[in-house]
């Protein structure tokens, strides 16, 4: 039985795995279709909200995942109601199924 995304849980990446091909990557963006991939290097989206109080909660949110998972993006709180969430697994200079798993599980909120 395959388990969605965000069904699963991040595994301690310490490096000295390869990044995800492209070939896997266009798989996992199936999955998590709102997420724009650049190359195999990293996954965004952008979210827009009523107003910086709403943006700046789901900013939250979003860490509280982060930190469950102990896999973190970087957070883009800009033009005050406005997030950009950038994933990327920083010990490979690339993407892993953990960037993957974050963006499902944020996708859920």
């Amino acid at each position: 039985m395959n388990l969605h995304l965000s069904d699963k849980r991040c595994v301690a990446c310490e490096g000295g795995i390869p990044p995800l091909t492209d070939e896997e990557v266009s798989r996992y963006i199936k999955e998590t279709p709102e997420w724009h991939a650049d190359g195999n290097f990293s996954i965004s989206r952008s979210f827009t909200f009523k107003d910086f109080k709403e943006a700046l909660a789901f900013a939250n949110k979003v860490g509280a995942i982060a930190e469950e998972e102990g896999h973190h993006p970087d957070l883009n709180l800009f033009a005050y109601k406005n997030l950009l969430v950038t994933l990327s697994t920083h010990a490979i200079g690339g993407l892993s199924e953990n960037d993957f798993i974050v963006a499902a599980k944020v996708d859920r909120l």
